[in-house]
């Protein structure tokens, strides 16, 4: 009882502050603010006290005309000039708009030029972060297995729980789907089960070192997929390629014009690229869902005050709704990309019924 008084003392606190914060505002675009929320960038947005933005700069390291250039992104300018650039050392700016926005460009003379960027954006910190949190989290539970032999009591607490996911993971997933000879494959599809459900719980945090939407990235799930494309090729037995190029059909299916074997080739492709665009879109729409219905808090700031309490107590409870799914997504979706890596693999390993692999 004493925590629900203090949560709905907390609710009500907002619904009277929120108004105050809401009205200083002209008007709310929705649409900016969700694509601002999952989008990459060159600095790492915190959050906005008044009218100052609290952000966090990241290393810019781009090679132009003049050579290699490593500075902080705080050395771009705050603001964009009327050609929508953000202006910064060396002739270099931030496309805000066009096709480049987002992106840093080279200006000789009246030319754009796009330089070689490997500076670290939000993403790619994020996902250093999470990584590093992952090898934290499997190289504790190791190290208690180090010093514990096989018959000691089963672990509990966190190495318990990472030996649950394990275990469920081996015995569900990756078995069932590989089939016989699943071990060498074990190392693998646990990384991406744990790197993809890492990610996607971090990616809730609303603040650093979380909050980056890294498997919303279409780069990182391409990254992904390509990995489970290159493993189930170098797995497929000669079965699997003759079923690809003269399978059991029809001659005329075959030849003269290779239709069956034309589809199946271009099936090698679509399956992992159905891997990168389920696990892409699952998660990027999460988390624009989630910011867009907070975003309804502000946009009903100006209304009567019946129809802002109203609709803000609806905003939190469908927020705290959708982010309560979100951590079950998280899961799904790292099942779901592991479950599919390991039938896909299945596949190619499958041999006619009386011979072995």
């Amino acid at each position: 009882m004493r925590y629900s008084r203090n949560i709905l003392s907390l609710l009500t606190m907002l619904l009277f502050l929120l108004p105050t914060v809401a009205r200083g505002e002209e008007s709310i675009n929705t649409s900016e603010i969700v694509i601002e929320h999952i989008k990459d960038s060159h600095i790492w947005h915190v959050t906005d006290i008044g009218d100052k933005s609290i952000t966090i700069p990241l290393p810019i390291i781009v090679k132009s005309t003049t050579g290699w250039h490593v500075f902080s992104s705080n050395r771009f300018s705050h603001h964009a000039d009327a050609e929508g650039l953000k202006a910064g050392p060396y002739n270099l700016y931030i496309a805000t708009t066009g096709e480049n926005a987002g992106k840093i460009i080279e200006k000789v003379g009246n030319e754009i030029k796009k330089p070689f960027d490997i500076s670290i954006t939000k993403t790619v910190a994020t996902m250093w972060i999470d990584v590093l949190i992952l090898l934290a989290c499997i190289l504790f539970s190791a190290r208690w297995y180090k010093h514990r032999k096989a018959e000691d009591e089963a672990p509990k607490g966190f190495v318990g729980f990472i030996e649950m996911l394990v275990s469920y993971v081996i015995d569900n997933i990756i078995k069932p789907g590989v089939g016989e000879g699943y071990e060498k494959y074990v190392p693998y599809l646990l990384t991406c089960f744990f790197f993809i459900f890492t990610c996607n719980i971090m990616g809730l945090m609303p603040f650093p070192p979380g909050s980056g939407n890294v498997t919303g990235n279409i780069a990182i799930t391409f990254f992904l997929a390509l990995c489970t494309f290159i493993v189930t090729q170098f797995s497929g037995t000669k079965h699997y390629w003759k079923d690809i190029f003269w399978g059991e059909v029809p001659v005329w299916l075959k030849a003269p014009i290779p239709l069956i074997p034309l589809i199946e080739f271009i099936g090698i492709f679509t399956k992992p690229f159905a891997l990168m665009i389920r696990l892409f879109a699952n998660m990027m729409a999460g988390h624009a869902i989630a910011v867009a219905l907070t975003c309804i808090i502000f946009l009903m700031a100006g209304k009567a005050m019946h129809i802002f309490a109203g609709m803000t107590a609806l905003s939190i409870f469908m927020s705290i709704f959708m982010m309560l799914l979100e951590v079950l997504v998280c899961f799904i979706q790292a099942m779901v990309f592991t479950m599919l890596s390991s039938i896909f693999i299945g596949l190619a390993r499958m041999q006619p019924e009386g011979e072995e692999k």
